[in-house]
């Protein structure tokens, strides 16, 4: 009898190594604030050409960002997404320049730079 809790592991091995399964992908823990920037960023970018600030300035940021990050393909899909629901949630709001789109910059302008010294301080070197 003391053979068999021996047999059932020896089998519990051969059934979990016969059919492998692929590791389930895990972000990091500062995926999910990269992503937010991202979409800030578009935001911006939407937001401050609307207002007059005719340049690529946060598409140039984004693109340092993701070359920064050298992601896969999926994660790179990912970051441009975030990017671009930024873009268009605002693009679907405000056809000019209004007090309130001036607000929005404020608020996404702060909201960025706390989550980057946020990342920063917790996870850069």
């Amino acid at each position: 009898m003391r053979r068999l809790p021996s047999i059932v592991t020896a089998l519990a091995l051969v059934f979990l190594t016969a059919s492998p399964r692929p590791a389930p992908a895990v972000d990091a823990p500062y995926e999910a604030g990269l992503m937010r920037i991202a979409e800030v960023m578009g935001s911006l970018h939407f937001l401050r050409n609307l207002c007059g600030d005719r340049s690529d300035r946060w598409r140039t940021t984004m693109e340092s960002l993701i070359e920064a990050e050298k992601p896969d393909p999926e994660r790179r899909a990912r970051f441009i997404a975030s990017f671009n629901r930024g873009y268009r949630s605002f693009e679907g709001t405000y056809t000019k320049c209004t007090a309130s789109a001036t607000e929005a910059i404020t608020r996404y302008t702060v909201e960025g730079e706390n989550l980057a010294r946020d990342l920063a301080s917790r996870y850069g070197n």
